[in-house]
């Protein structure tokens, strides 16, 4: 279903399209999408030699939320391209570069609109403020560092999940250095 005969195609545009549901993702067997509905419109543009296909994905998949783990649905929009060249044998020249065997004339694009789906996804995806998993959120507050002045605090005073910050985002210092903060090291 997903061959795109190359070696028959006249020279101009031609134009597939491709709705990836359960199925598709249960059959790629992929590690970070299992399931999705996402449509697919690949433009294939062959040349004397060549063949460029541009694909525009468009959709929802639905993937492991990074803070509790429960489903989370991920909007996934991305344009992709792909040059196919005919040669002896199957080789990936590079990122956009595909050789494939004449003889065969094919190419199976379903591998490639998995990678361009999962490469679409962030790589931190949580779930909108409350909606993730009350018990896991609660292990995960009662487990993490906390400040001296935060011992008093209660489950219930305990900040929600979206407050939650990254390491990036908190501009905490290590006391030990503060001795150093008074140096002046422009003087050398």
């Amino acid at each position: 279903m997903y061959n795109i005969s190359l070696k028959n195609l006249s020279a101009g545009l031609h134009t597939y399209e491709y709705e990836l549901d359960r199925k598709f993702f249960e059959a790629i067997d992929g590690d970070e999408v299992k399931k999705g509905n996402v449509k697919v419109t690949a433009t294939v543009r062959r040349t004397s030699s060549t063949f460029e296909i541009n694909f525009d994905i468009n959709g929802v998949v639905q993937v492991p939320c990074t803070r509790c783990l429960d489903d989370v649905d991920q909007e996934v929009d991305t344009k992709n391209r792909l040059i196919v060249k005919f040669g002896k044998e199957y080789s990936e020249e590079s990122d956009e570069i595909v050789i494939i065997p004449e003889e065969e004339g094919e190419i199976n694009i379903a591998w490639f609109l998995y990678e361009f789906i999962a490469l679409a996804i962030p790589i931190k995806h949580v779930h909108p403020s409350g909606e993730c998993n009350r018990l896991v959120s609660s292990k995960l507050r009662k487990h993490r560092a906390v400040n001296d002045d935060d011992d008093d605090m209660s489950d219930e005073d305990a900040p929600d999940d979206d407050e939650f910050t990254n390491e990036d985002d908190a501009q905490v210092t290590d006391p030990r250095w503060d001795a150093l903060k008074g140096l002046n090291i422009d003087d050398n």
